[in-house]
């Protein structure tokens, strides 16, 4: 017991400072390779957050379990919205710029209609996962051309300008590229390795205390394997980063819904899976990245950007009701689990 609680108390102070480094080492790389931390979030922190579910789901198909890899994605991508999403702008509003809502978030409801689409026969095929894995690639090479092209335009710009200004944001202003790639891998490995501390020792104090493995599931594991991408979000947010941590958020989605089911059909094709994957947890996945779009459009009273137009932002209350909704998600597990419903 005296190590579980060593483990979660080492593991919460771990994940803390490992995930300012991190934030710091992405910003710093965008900054020196004049991309945007949007599309820094959705690459690099997305994929980096999103690597433990891509090898559990890459494993469990290997070992001939691969549904596994649709709740594990699917059960992500609800966290990240409702539970992630929903904390961080509870915490501090986060604003939501002009690229995420005309290209990000579209691509993310475009691409989850397109998995409903694949699943509507009732199963998943290998054929199913290569298609993914090609949209995938497809959507990160888009959004790398997008950002390329953007660029062009404001050619002029010097761009020094930019990476001098907005000190204050908490990466250093003179972060060399190498330092910045230092701190970036060391946060992403720290950030997995303290979350999973984190978890066992909560696991074990929970069964120490008579707690059932279905509740340890479907709360400490199921926040647990969020970790990364809930403190780096947050961390992004305080530093003022909001393109660090949506692009977190939205990048997340779409390795989850792309690339880590993809991996597993590829790996294992699914001829069956739960109906309740397309009868429950998917409608759940569509309303919240539908009112994720919805949130983020900016009203006349939002932020008014340097362009002069309005700014997008998830306030405090549309955080609340987030989380609400994620707490609603996990009582229907339980009471559903337990016979109840």
């Amino acid at each position: 017991m005296i190590l579980s609680i060593v483990a979660v108390l080492l593991g919460l102070t771990i994940l803390v400072w490992s995930a300012d480094k991190f934030v710091d080492g992405a910003v710093g790389i965008a900054k020196f390779c004049g991309m945007s931390t949007l599309l820094i979030g959705m690459v690099i922190v997305g994929f980096g957050t999103s690597a433990p579910e891509m090898v559990v789901s890459a494993l469990s198909a290997m070992q001939g379990n691969p549904e596994l890899a649709l709740g594990n994605a699917y059960g992500s991508n609800i966290a990240n919205i409702a539970l992630i999403l929903g904390v961080t702008a509870v915490i501090m509003p986060v604003l939501v710029k002009r690229d995420a809502l005309k290209r990000d978030l579209p691509i993310l409801l475009v691409v989850t209609a397109l998995t409903i689409g694949l699943l509507l026969d009732g199963n998943v095929s290998r054929m199913d996962g290569v298609i993914l894995l090609l949209v995938f690639a497809a959507v990160m090479g888009f959004n790398i051309w997008s950002e390329q092209h953007a660029k062009k335009k404001v050619a002029g710009k010097d761009t020094s300008d930019v990476i001098e200004s907005d000190a204050d944001n908490g990466a250093e202003k003179d972060m060399s590229l190498g330092k910045s790639i230092f701190w970036l891998v060391l946060g992403l490995v720290l950030l997995v390795a303290s979350s999973r501390a984190l978890v066992w020792g909560a696991c074990d104090i929970a069964r120490a205390l008579g707690v059932s493995d279905l509740l340890i599931g479907l709360t400490i594991v199921a926040v647990g394997t969020s970790l990364p991408e809930l403190a780096s979000s947050i961390a992004a947010a305080r530093k003022g980063e909001d393109d660090l941590a949506f692009g977190n958020i939205v990048g997340s989605n779409l390795f989850n819904t792309l690339a880590v089911v993809g991996i597993a059909a590829t790996i294992s094709p699914m001829p069956s899976f739960d109906a309740n994957v397309l009868a429950r947890d998917l409608p759940v996945m569509v309303v919240l990245t539908v009112l994720l779009l919805l949130f983020g459009l900016p009203t006349r009273i939002s932020k008014i950007g340097s362009d002069g137009k309005h700014i997008g932002r998830i306030n405090r209350i549309e955080g609340s009701v987030f989380l609400v909704a994620y707490i609603g998600y996990l009582t229907y597990l339980c009471l559903e689990t337990v016979g109840i419903l």
